[in-house]
C-alpha cells in the first residue's frame, strides 16, 4: 500500500506543550549530562525539543503509514535547528506536515517537519524526523529535499576532540521515564529478541543527546545557547553497558556559525553516522 502522497504539506492542528523545569533536569540526568546550564534550571538539553513534538509526530505517521508498515519502522534520522535555546517554563505550540518521501530499493523513507513556536508566535526550533518503513517499495518519491548534514569526508584530517560516555545498566528505564518514550524494546529484553534484537537497546535519542553532550563540551565552551543545529543519522544500535565515543572534526563555518562533523562508536560498531553540528554566538533564551 503506498503512502498517500496527497498529504504532502498538510499541516496538522498544533499541540501545546509547556516545559517543565524538573522533567527538563530529568531528561539531562537520565542522558548522563550535568552540564551546570541544566541542573540548574537556566537551559534545557538542546535535544529535549523532540519530547514536546512527538505527539504531533505520531499523529502524522498513524494517519499515512500503511498498519501492515508499522511494525517494521525504524528513526532513521534527526535534524533539530534551534532558532532559541529551550528554557524551563517555555510553552511551545508544535505543528507537523509530512514534508517529503524517499523510495529506495530496501525500503521508503518519510521526513516529517515540525515546526515550534513559542507564545508570541516567535519561531523556537524546527525539525526534521527521518522514518524509514523496511520493505515499503511500491512508493513514490516526492516532495522537496530535506536538508543535508552528509559527512564530509575531507574533514577526516581535521579532528578536533573526542568524547566518551559510558550507558549505564539502568540509562534505558531512566530515560524511557523522562522523555514518554514507551517502546518495550528498550527495557524488556524478551520482547527485543522477539523482533530479532540482542536485548535491550538505547534509545537512538538519547545516543543523540549523547552526542550533543559532547559537540557542547568540546566546541561550544559548555554553552548550550550556542548550538543553533544537531542532526544525525542512526546506524546501529548501542547497549546498556558500552560506551558512545563520539570524535568531532571541524567542517568549517558560514554566516557567522562553525560547522563541525562527527560520528559515534559503541562496541566497535559506527552507531551515529552523519553527524552535523553548527555552533554560533549565544542566542538568548
Amino acid at each position: 500500500m503506498p503512502l498517500p502522497l496527497d498529504k504532502l504539506g498538510v499541516e496538522y492542528p498544533e499541540k501545546v506543550a509547556t516545559i517543565d523545569a524538573a522533567r527538563a533536569r530529568a531528561y539531562a540526568a537520565a542522558t548522563n549530562d550535568d552540564n551546570d546550564a541544566y541542573t540548574s534550571g537556566r537551559l534545557v538539553p538542546p535535544v529535549f525539543a523532540v519530547v514536546p513534538a512527538f505527539e504531533v509526530v505520531g499523529e502524522v505517521g498513524a494517519e499515512v503509514i500503511p498498519p501492515e508498515n508499522l511494525l517494521s519502522l525504524v528513526h532513521g534520522e534527526q535534524d533539530i535547528h534551534l532558532h532559541r535555546p529551550l528554557v524551563p517554563g517555555m510553552t511551545l505550540h508544535s505543528r507537523a506536515t509530512m514534508h517529503s518521501v524517499r523510495a529506495g530499493g530496501s525500503g521508503t523513507r518519510l521526513i516529517t517537519r515540525v515546526v515550534s513556536t513559542d507564545d508570541a508566535g516567535e519561531l523556537v526550533a524546527e525539525q526534521f524526523f527521518t522514518i524509514f518503513l523496511r520493505g515499503l517499495t511500491d512508493a513514490t518519491s516526492a516532495g522537496p529535499d530535506k536538508p543535508d548534514h552528509d559527512f564530509p569526508e575531507d574533514v577526516r584530517g581535521t579532528p578536533v576532540g573526542e568524547v566518551t560516555i559510558h550507558v549505564d545498566d539502568d540509562q534505558t528505564f531512566r530515560y524511557r521515564d523522562a522523555s514518554g518514550d514507551m517502546n518495550p524494546i528498550h527495557v524488556d529484553d524478551e520482547i527485543a529478541r522477539s523482533v530479532g534484537l540482542p536485548g535491550k537497546i538505547l534509545h537512538g535519542l538519547c545516543t543523540m543527546a549523547m552526542t550533543s553532550q559532547a559537540v557542547i563540551t568540546t566546541v561550544a565552551g559548555g554553552d548550550p545557547a550556542r548550538l543553533r543545529r544537531l542532526a544525525v543519522r542512526f546506524a546501529a544500535n548501542v547497549l546498556p553497558g558500552n560506551d558512545v565515543v563520539t570524535t568531532i572534526y571541524d567542517a568549517g563555518g558560514a554566516d557567522g556559525r562553525t560547522h563541525y562533523a562527527f560520528e559515534a562508536t559503541s562496541a566497535g560498531a559506527t552507531v551515529i553516522k552523519n553527524g552535523w553540528a553548527e555552533v554560533g554566538a549565544p542566542v538568548p533564551g
